[in-house]
């Protein structure tokens, strides 16, 4: 009989002051902040510990108590095409909280002189309004509002003294998140009627950092936890995985930098003055390169990331379309840029992970709109011509879109002759089953283009679109994606 992680494991650093309070005790933040923070601890840059606070009424607390903090994490991936797994042992937590059975615990952490920096991770749900939440309130229902409660609390106790404030590091996955938490937090002072000055002290001493960030965390290895458990000489209840690549951009001021100085570590993090680059290099390079490929891949008999990567015509297309279109379109330095493609590629390769097109297919209309339309656009702006890899992923995603509504929901048909859920809103399943039973090719491109309310423009306006999408679409149809894309 193994024992437990606990029992086997020294807690290093677990038992310093807690310097970091996180709202949030799930799978991706212990395999990525908290990684982060032991990396810290371990080289010397800092002296603290992160005290896990579980946001809604039930979670993983009592699990994590039970192993006092400790947990394994596994990170596993491609590194110069090479598979490579590290482990590490993660002993920089040093408790799980409930405020809903603690709260006087967890107001004591509000009147703490170790805790400096705030991080947390709601969903993208956590960052917003409710209405109705009070100050009187034990425990509000909107985070912003418990956030609020904690520094008036704090506030109070240390007699607004400006040394007290906290550096808030929200992740979640919402745009300009730490000013959207800092925006409605004042919205709820206001509305309960605070102190000026208390409104004051929370504006000059707390920042609310805008942060992106990036890893896949595959969660617990169900399948793979008998043997991992051996191999390590222990069980462990709360062992993550996750990919090797990781990423934290945090726009702060450089005094910050000094005060988590985690980018000093072998982790990923970039302190810098403006995130907008680093998320347009994600979401244009990392999440544009699967929407503009997923959709032709899957209609070809593809059936997850990794398949397509490892199919030299699609592996091509994608290259191209990153290095000779998307790249161009992005204002950082070109080598960085070519660096981050490169690491895109082995990161869709990885064979731990099982990423299901269909999966990624979902809502690809909105997606295509936020991730590649920019792309085409720009490039077209500039270039004074059209990005024809770009053009054809969006002829295949009309493709894909050939759908029928059946007693299951709408579908589409794969070349192999197999059908395929298709999941978007309804109206615009609606509307493309209807354009696809009574439109030839011409007139339905003509339509989809033009369709202002799918695309945010219309799309007629762009010099050539047209004519470049129905030559696409005419080929795809006639010859199938993979002739379409050897022509390219």
């Amino acid at each position: 009989m193994l024992k437990n992680i606990k029992d086997v494991v020294e807690k290093k650093f677990g038992n310093r002051k807690e310097m970091i309070l996180q709202y949030g005790e799930g799978n991706f933040l212990r395999a990525f902040c908290d990684w982060m923070v032991e990396e810290a601890n371990e080289e010397g840059l800092i002296e603290g510990s992160i005290v896990l606070v579980q946001p809604i009424s039930f979670g993983m607390v009592d699990k994590i108590n039970e192993q006092e903090g400790l947990y394994t994490l596994i990170m596993r991936g491609l590194e110069n095409g090479e598979k490579v797994e590290r482990t590490k042992v993660i002993t920089s937590v040093s408790r799980g909280l409930n405020p809903f059975e603690d709260y006087e615990g967890y107001m004591k952490l509000a009147e703490s002189e170790d805790l400096k920096i705030v991080i947390s991770n709601t969903t993208e749900a956590g960052i917003s309004y409710v209405a109705g939440d009070v100050l009187e309130d034990q425990l509000p229902k909107a985070f912003p509002a418990k956030v609020l409660k904690f520094l008036y609390h704090r506030y109070n106790h240390f007699h607004g003294d400006k040394e007290r404030g906290l550096l808030f590091l929200p992740v979640e996955l919402i745009d300009n998140n730490g000013p959207e938490l800092r925006r409605i937090v004042l919205q709820y002072a206001k509305e309960w009627n605070l102190p000026e000055e208390f409104i004051q002290w929370m504006e000059e001493t707390c920042y609310f950092a805008n942060t992106l960030v990036d890893r896949i965390v595959t969660g617990y290895p169900r399948d793979e936890v008998k043997e991992y458990h051996e191999k390590f000489g222990y069980e462990d209840n709360l062992l993550v995985t996750s990919e090797v690549f990781n990423l934290w951009v945090i726009e702060a001021p450089k005094k910050y930098e000094t005060l988590f100085p985690i980018h000093k570590t072998r982790a990923n993090v970039i302190f810098t003055d403006d995130v907008r680059p680093y998320k347009k290099r994600k979401v244009r390079i990392l999440n544009g390169g699967h929407t503009s490929t997923v959709l032709a891949a899957y209609l070809a008999g593809h059936d997850y990331v990794g398949q397509f990567i490892e199919d030299e015509v699609f592996n091509g297309f994608l290259r191209s379309l990153i290095f000779d279109e998307i790249i161009p379109t992005i204002d950082l330095p070109k080598e960085e840029l070519k660096e981050f493609a490169e690491a895109v590629f082995e990161r869709f390769g990885n064979p731990y992970i099982k990423h299901r097109l269909l999966d990624i297919s979902l809502n690809s209309v909105s997606k295509f709109t936020a991730r590649c339309l920019p792309t085409l656009l720009d490039f077209e702006k500039e270039n004074g011509r059209l990005p024809e890899r770009m053009v054809f992923s969006l002829a295949a995603l009309l493709k894909f879109y050939q759908v029928e509504k059946k007693e299951e929901g709408y579908v589409g048909i794969r070349e192999n002759g197999e059908t395929y859920p298709v999941k978007d809103d309804e109206d615009k399943l609606a509307y493309f089953e209807k354009a696809w039973k009574e439109m030839g090719l011409p007139e339905l491109v003509k339509d989809v283009l033009g369709k202002e309310d799918l695309w945010q423009r219309n799309l007629l306006d762009v010099p050539g679109l047209y004519e470049a999408t129905l030559k696409h679409l005419e080929k795809i149809t006639q010859d199938g994606v993979i002739s379409t894309l050897k022509a390219l």
